[in-house]
């Protein structure tokens, strides 16, 4: 429908008789509805969003811990199975790839995902995260990476069964 309002307006500038301002008015408010909804939106949810002001600021953060992590050849290279963090502190994960596009997914144990970020190669890619509920997480590459990613029965050979642990937050329940 809007597509079709604005395919109109476009129609009606060509011609020489122009459209009736009765009609001009309505297609301008909603225009303008439409960036005023949009901006204020983005005004109103600024670092509303838990982990943005801690991705923006991770510069500034000092991590608890930092774990730095390389994959090249469908193959993840860890620093140690389970990585150990503390609830409630951020963890920094800096991720290099040696030759594909993958990506760097942590996950519950049902399956449902935590976190994620792609891995550029040549780049050093940082994910800070603060986990505040106890749990075991899986890691596995949220980007498909060729064919190679998996063994002949099927299985994905980058996904690493309970890579992370968080400890100390046993007063918690539930998944971060």
């Amino acid at each position: 429908m809007i597509i079709s309002i604005i395919a109109w307006f476009g129609y009606n500038l060509g011609r020489k008789e122009k459209a009736k301002s009765i009609i001009r008015i309505p297609f301008y408010g909603y225009i303008a509805f439409l960036v005023i909804g949009g901006v204020g939106h983005h005004i109103f949810t600024y670092n509303t969003i838990p982990w943005v002001q801690e991705d923006m600021m991770k510069d500034e953060i000092k991590p608890d811990k930092v774990f730095n992590i390389e994959i090249k050849d469908h193959k993840w290279v860890l620093p140690k199975t389970p990585m150990v963090v503390n609830c409630g502190k951020p963890t920094l994960f800096n991720v290099k790839s040696g030759d594909l596009m993958y990506g760097f997914g942590l996950f519950r144990q049902d399956g449902t995902m935590v976190t994620q970020m792609q891995v550029d190669p040549g780049h050093d890619n940082k994910l800070m995260w603060t986990f505040n509920f106890p749990g075991t997480f899986n890691l596995t590459s949220t980007e498909y990476s060729g064919p190679a990613q998996y063994s002949e029965d099927g299985r994905d050979l980058l996904f690493v069964k309970n890579a992370v642990k968080v400890v100390g937050c046993e007063n918690k329940k539930g998944g971060n």
